[in-house]
């Protein structure tokens, strides 16, 4: 891995626009964060607000209706990668 990655419990995120991924992708399993909704904090930074969350899995010869295994929705960035961060443990256990 690089050495400037961001990683959350030793699996890397990368950030492509409003989607996150979380996971390996060499893993049969990753987990998909979209932000849906973002909100602006009083320092005009902006907080996510609600965020879909989405186990997928790499096998590339699985077919797409088949390739997301659960999804669900949460409020807030760390709800949804830590409900994420749950299912793709238990995932590839």
């Amino acid at each position: 891995m690089a050495e400037n990655m961001l990683e959350y419990k030793g699996k890397p995120l990368v950030r492509s626009g409003n989607t996150i991924y979380y996971g390996s992708m060499s893993d049969p399993y990753v987990i998909c964060l979209n932000i849906i909704d973002q909100q602006e904090d009083i320092n005009d930074l902006k907080i996510s607000g609600k965020i879909a969350i989405s186990l997928i899995n790499t096998d590339p010869d699985v077919s797409p209706k088949e390739k997301i295994v659960k999804k669900s929705e949460k409020v807030g960035l760390f709800n949804a990668l830590d409900l994420g961060a749950v299912w793709l443990e238990r995932a590839l256990k």
